[in-house]
């Protein structure tokens, strides 16, 4: 859904509302309560929902999942590595 900006010719006061497309433009202005807002013509915002959907869609071949790729390039220590490097910390510390 896009989000939109309005501006109230009366009191001045802009506002932003994420709206369907097919919904129909306010008029009311929520400060003033006249019927004088209308919508501005700005650049496209929408908002990113979802559990990655980006990461995936319109990439090709090796490309198509980057962050599954630096995982097993060991970018970050994985648990295992982490829980067994601080097990040799403790027997060092006993021994």
């Amino acid at each position: 859904m896009p989000i939109y900006e309005y501006e109230c010719k009366a009191c001045g006061h802009r506002l932003e509302k994420l709206q369907k497309i097919s919904a129909d433009p306010l008029t009311d202005c929520p400060v003033c309560e006249r019927d004088t807002l209308s919508r501005l013509i700005s650049a496209a915002g929408f908002r990113l929902a979802g559990g990655g959907w980006y990461e995936t869609d319109f990439k090709t071949g090796s490309k198509k999942n980057l962050a599954a790729d630096s995982a097993k390039e060991g970018t970050s220590p994985s648990k295992s590595e982490t829980t067994q490097s601080s097990t040799k910390k403790a027997d060092g510390a006993a021994a």
